[in-house]
């Protein structure tokens, strides 16, 4: 499988099985085209009378030749036209015994914010209001260490509700977690997604020394971001948190952080509001779609996606000329990596929800993620039993882009890994199918990402 075209000049094929990508010119892109109807249609390659009969009155023998010379060797080297080595592969990656290595610990369902997006119903996630004691978040860091088998590498994520508002047991956890990597041969790695209203020095000095990462939140422009993330009185709160998030990602020398907005039906023109970011001075930076039904006024709609479309190629358009001139940045749904990139069971299911990857509330009851809590479904378990729903969990073990019909023939699949198993319960009722829009929107960002990633080899 193959998949082809063109953007900002260049010509682009990529070969979604062995993940090569190829950077040609018209004469190639053309008779590569040919090529696939030819295996597609006969089962085999065509000859080169076949291609100078389809081409003999637009090009040049010389040219064509060249062409089909260099399109035979990429097929000998298995970098166009490959087989699929995954489906196979698959009947063994459904048999893998679960390693759960990230938590995502709801350290507070409470927020002082009341951002009209909110998944987390203001960060209640449709539930009562409650902060993680540390006797909880302990059992789940003792959890994860028992059921990590030999991975030594461990994630947990601080996530709310708004984080802060528990502070002094986001500290207690992480001298925990430190006291404990010794002696069971395991190392932390902690986050902290914030939406900056408590971050101060103190916090700030903790958050350097011992969060790999900081989610910071932000929408963009000021009237883009107060009309979204407002506190409950209505008033904005961009004014409060642009002058802390600005010091927060100085202090971190500009890495390790993301500010991460996100973009609704009020802001289509969402790439002015990344590029408002870049000139802040951000250098790692996620502006992403709200999910949303159709009911809610600020969801994403069908014909809203052209105009999005457009907006993702003036971004990378406009992220070319600031890496030429020295002042580029990082956009997190444009970063590809073409040389290593994710292990192949990463490539096949995404995030691990459910089964790698938990979510954990403030009383400590287990879900797939952070987007399942609160729907009793969902519910795995709990830090005193550990993961009694072993059928869900099965469940999402069995995810991945195979299963899944509207993967199957999607160029995307190995970089999107299926997309996200919450957006395809909430808007088809079952974690198998796909969120259109989503899809719609991924494709795009990743046709952007990769001829970012051919401009700036030009560069070099």
């Amino acid at each position: 499988m193959i998949h082809q075209y063109k953007s900002n000049g260049y010509f682009i094929v990529m070969d979604i099985n062995s993940g090569s990508i190829h950077v040609v010119d018209d004469v190639a892109y053309d008779i590569i085209a040919f090529y696939h109807a030819f295996i597609k249609e006969k089962d085999k390659t065509p000859s080169t009378d076949d291609v100078l009969s389809n081409f003999g009155q637009n090009y040049s023998e010389i040219e064509i030749a060249e062409a089909i010379e260099d399109i035979e060797e990429l097929i000998k080297a298995e970098q166009l036209f490959t087989k699929d080595i995954y489906k196979d592969f698959v009947m063994d990656f459904k048999k893998r015994p679960v390693v759960v290595k990230a938590l995502c610990l709801h350290i507070a369902h409470d927020c002082n914010l009341a951002c009209k997006y909110c998944f987390a119903e203001e960060g209640e996630y449709h539930g009562r209001r409650a902060l993680m004691s540390f006797e909880v978040g302990k059992k789940a860091l003792d959890f994860l260490i028992a059921n990590s088998g030999n991975r030594k590498n461990l994630e947990v994520d601080f996530f709310g509700g708004e984080p802060l508002m528990n502070w002094e047991v986001v500290k207690q956890l992480v001298e925990y977690g430190r006291e404990r990597e010794a002696e069971a041969n395991k190392k932390f790695r902690f986050t902290l997604t914030t939406n900056g209203v408590l971050l101060n020095d103190e916090i700030l000095d903790f958050v350097n020394r011992e969060m790999a990462n900081v989610v910071l939140s932000i929408d963009g422009r000021e009237a883009v971001h107060n009309n979204m993330r407002p506190f409950r009185n209505g008033k904005g709160s961009y004014d409060l948190i642009v002058p802390k998030f600005i010091k927060t990602a100085d202090s971190r020398n500009q890495t390790n952080y993301y500010v991460r907005g996100t973009f609704t039906h009020y802001n289509l023109d969402f790439s002015n509001d990344v590029l408002h970011l870049a000139d802040l001075g951000f250098k790692q930076i996620s502006v992403e779609p709200v999910v949303a039904p159709s009911s809610a006024d600020y969801a994403i709609k069908e014909e809203d996606i052209p105009k999005l479309l457009e907006e993702y190629d003036n971004l990378a358009k406009e992220m070319i000329v600031r890496y030429q001139n020295g002042d580029d940045f990082n956009f997190f749904h444009f970063m590809i990596d073409l040389e290593g990139g994710p292990c192949v069971a990463k490539r096949l299911s995404g995030c691990g929800s459910g089964t790698e990857y938990l979510a954990v509330t403030p009383w400590g009851d287990f879900y797939p993620c952070h987007q399942f809590v609160g729907n009793e479904e969902f519910l795995l378990g709990n830090v005193d039993d550990g993961i009694v729903n072993t059928s869900v969990r099965d469940e999402f073990k069995l995810c991945n882009v195979y299963a899944k019909d509207k993967c199957k023939q999607c160029f995307a699949r190995f970089y999107c890994s299926g997309g996200c198993a919450a957006n395809s319960y909430n808007f088809h009722n079952s974690i198998l199918d796909a969120y259109d829009i989503g899809c719609e929107l991924q494709r795009k960002r990743v046709e952007c990402a990769i001829m970012l990633k051919a401009a700036m080899a030009e560069e070099e």
